[in-house]
């Protein structure tokens, strides 16, 4: 299935079927009330389960690696039966993950049997109940994508073909990470970025994170939003990143900015954990809110999805415990007939991961690719590493995750293992 563009969803409902998506324009201007015409699933997928690997000869998990270097943490994982996989941890503090991974998490994996990483991932957050939240998901989600890939290369398919996808090119936006810049600069070189890569869609950072309403400088919120749509013209999408800075008074307030400049989403308006203040801003805007970056409860997903908090999901696969937990995820959206953007704000390997899920979930978006550091320092750790050309990236078509780890950055790397006693 094609990715869709749903930076149109105020003016569009779509409807997926098995051959393809269908889109319906709607009919005359926005009503005088603020109104979002949702994504219709025909036969809306079952959330029960996560994606499950095909079962093949029983093996278990003898030892877990971690390479560990500034921004990176790559995880490996190898069977009695010699079959080996790589992942990554969200790249933040990531010696603080590796050590997480080591003392608390590896036990729940080490000589177990490696055929159904969603259950081992499951077993482990709730086996360290007492620790909720973001580093045990973080270091889970290293060993969880390392067997995703273990899996790819033993049935000699890409992960996405494993979640029953194909791989194909993806759609992608330029994500701006930059508060420091003034407007005109910014629009600048978002217009040099879209003449070299052919981006469609930009997104753009207000505010400042939790800022408790305050803007990085008086008036720069507002004046970015209308420079960047006056130099990018009216058919580049905008999406706009508030990383949580707003009371629903002041998000409104901004929103009917972004309203008045055909603002395609605008995420994580309120801080993420006032799900009612931003539902609260989803009520009152016509612009999509998005939200669920940070979160790595599914629990807190159902709610903020069965409450309408939010437009569009958007779990990060490192942050949430690996790519089965984000798969749910998505897949509890598009049973709400919701899209699902995953966040993926670098370009470490969890942009990689996100193109095998886009390309694998019933109810894709657009792709996160940041236009920051061309090319990433990340990027040493792994070959080939993702281009955007024409506004697209391809997933890449190789057994697992469809890369190599470079050896030499390996061998650079802070090393630890863990191994069954």
């Amino acid at each position: 299935m094609e990715s869709m563009e749903f930076g149109q969803i105020t003016r569009r409902g779509f409807m997926l079927t098995s051959g393809g998506v269908l889109a319906t324009l709607s009919a005359g201007a926005h009503a005088a009330e603020p109104t979002k015409e949702r994504l219709i699933l025909r036969n809306p997928p079952a959330t029960g389960l996560g994606p499950r690997v095909p079962l093949g000869e029983k093996m278990s998990i003898k030892s877990i690696e971690t390479f560990v270097a500034p921004g990176m943490c790559i995880v490996r994982v190898t069977t009695d039966t010699g079959a080996v996989g790589y992942g990554q941890t969200a790249p933040q503090l990531p010696k603080i993950t590796a050590l997480i991974l080591h003392e608390q998490v590896a036990r729940y994996f080490l000589g177990a049997d490696a055929g159904d990483p969603d259950a081992l991932a499951l077993q482990a957050i709730e086996g360290e109940m007492k620790f909720p939240g973001s580093y045990i998901c973080r270091a889970v989600g290293g060993i969880e994508t390392a067997l995703w890939d273990l899996h790819g290369k033993l049935h000699d398919k890409s992960v996405c073909e494993m979640l029953g996808g194909r791989p194909r090119p993806i759609l992608a936006y330029g994500s701006s990470m930059r508060r420091d810049i003034k407007p005109r600069d910014e629009a600048d070189r978002l217009k040099r970025f879209q003449d070299q890569y052919g981006f469609k869609s930009f997104k753009i950072r207000v505010g400042t994170p939790v800022g408790h309403d305050r803007d990085q400088w008086p008036g720069r919120s507002e004046e970015l939003v209308r420079t960047v749509r006056g130099t990018l013209g009216d058919k580049t999408g905008i999406f706009v990143d508030g990383n949580s800075c707003y009371t629903p008074r002041r998000a409104i307030e901004l929103g009917r900015v972004l309203e008045d400049n055909d603002v395609r989403h605008f995420e994580e308006p309120c801080p993420y954990w006032e799900l009612e203040w931003t539902a609260e801003v989803e009520r009152a805007l016509k612009v999509p809110i998005a939200g669920g970056e940070q979160d790595t409860d599914l629990a807190q997903f159902r709610r903020m999805i069965k409450m309408r908090a939010v437009d569009i999901v958007q779990p990060d696969i490192c942050y949430i415990g690996g790519i089965g937990r984000a798969y749910k995820v998505a897949m509890m959206a598009a049973e709400a007939g919701m899209p699902c953007t995953p966040h993926s704000s670098n370009l470490s390997l969890v942009t990689l991961f996100t193109v095998h899920l886009m390309g694998a979930i019933p109810n894709p978006g657009i792709l996160e690719f940041t236009v920051e550091s061309f090319p990433n320092t990340a990027q040493a750790a792994y070959s080939p590493v993702l281009e955007v050309r024409d506004g697209q990236t391809q997933i890449p078509g190789g057994p697992g995750w469809g890369v190599t780890i470079n050896p030499e950055w390996m061998e650079k790397a802070e090393y630890r293992i863990s191994t069954k006693a």
